[in-house]
C-alpha cells in the first residue's frame, strides 16, 4: 500500500515543475519583449535622430535662385556662385515698372522647398516636407525645454497634412491631420479644424483666408510639385 501512494504522487510533483519552469520563461520572455519594445519606442519617438538636410547642386541652386527673385528676394549665393543672382547694386538699376504674365507663375520642387528649409539654421535639421497629389505633408522634430514635466530636454516627432487644391474657382485649404509620436490627435484638440476647408470656413470673415482666396488664381499640388498662379 505505502509503494502504490508514493507512485502515484511522483506524477503529481513533476507537473507542478513543469508548469513552473512555463510560467519562469515566460516572465522572463515578457520583460525582454518590453524591455526591446521600451527601448525601440524611447529611440524612435523620443530621442529622434535630426533629419538631413536637402543638399542643392549648383544647378539646382541656379533655378531656385532666379524663382526666388521673381519673388522679390535676392539669395546670398556670393559664397556658391556670384553669377546666378543679382546682387544688391544690380537690382537698384533704374528700370520702367512692369508686369508680366509669366512672373504670375510660381513652382517649387520638392527638393526645392526642402532646399529653401535647409539654408535655416534653426529648421535644417527639424523640418521635412512632402508633396504628393493635393497634399502636402510635414515632419517636424520638436525639441522640448529641459524644464518640461517628465520628456524635458527630449525631442518629439510631429507629423501633419495639409490638402491643398483648386476647385469651384476658388482654393482650398483642408487640414487632414496632426499626429503626435505617431499617434493621431483627436480632431476636438485641434479645435474642431480636422478635414475642414480653413477658406469655406473663415474666407467669408475677411482676414488672411479671404486675401488669400482672392489672390489666388490656381493652385496645383502634385508629386513632387507645388504650382501657384497669381491673379492680376
Amino acid at each position: 500500500m505505502t509503494e502504490n501512494t508514493s507512485t502515484a504522487v511522483t506524477p503529481t510533483n513533476s507537473k507542478k515543475g513543469l508548469r513552473s519552469s512555463h510560467v519562469f520563461f515566460i516572465v522572463i520572455a515578457t520583460i525582454i519583449i518590453s524591455i526591446a519594445v521600451t527601448f525601440w519606442f524611447v529611440r524612435t519617438y523620443i530621442y529622434a535622430k535630426d533629419f538631413t538636410p536637402v543638399e542643392l547642386n549648383a544647378s539646382e541652386q541656379q533655378v531656385l535662385d532666379k524663382k526666388l527673385q521673381v519673388l522679390g528676394y535676392s539669395p546670398e549665393t556670393s559664397a556658391r556662385d556670384p553669377s546666378p543672382a543679382q546682387s544688391d547694386q544690380q537690382w537698384l538699376t533704374p528700370q520702367p515698372y512692369s508686369e508680366l504674365d509669366d512672373n504670375r507663375s510660381v513652382s517649387f520642387s520638392e527638393r526645392e522647398l526642402n532646399g529653401i528649409i535647409a539654408n535655416n539654421r534653426d529648421l535644417s535639421k527639424k523640418l521635412a516636407l512632402d508633396l504628393s497629389n493635393d497634399l502636402i505633408s510635414a515632419r517636424l522634430l520638436v525639441p522640448l525645454d529641459p524644464d518640461f514635466p517628465i520628456l524635458g530636454g527630449k525631442t518629439l516627432r510631429v507629423s501633419a497634412g495639409v490638402e491643398m487644391a483648386f476647385s469651384n474657382n476658388r482654393p482650398k485649404v483642408i487640414l487632414k491631420g496632426v499626429s503626435l509620436m505617431g499617434v493621431p490627435i483627436p480632431g476636438a484638440w485641434l479645435g474642431g479644424l480636422k478635414n475642414i476647408d480653413l477658406i469655406s470656413e473663415f474666407g467669408d470673415e475677411g482676414g488672411f483666408w479671404s486675401g488669400f482666396a482672392e489672390g489666388v488664381e490656381n493652385i496645383e499640388v502634385r508629386e513632387g510639385q507645388l504650382q501657384v498662379r497669381l491673379k492680376p
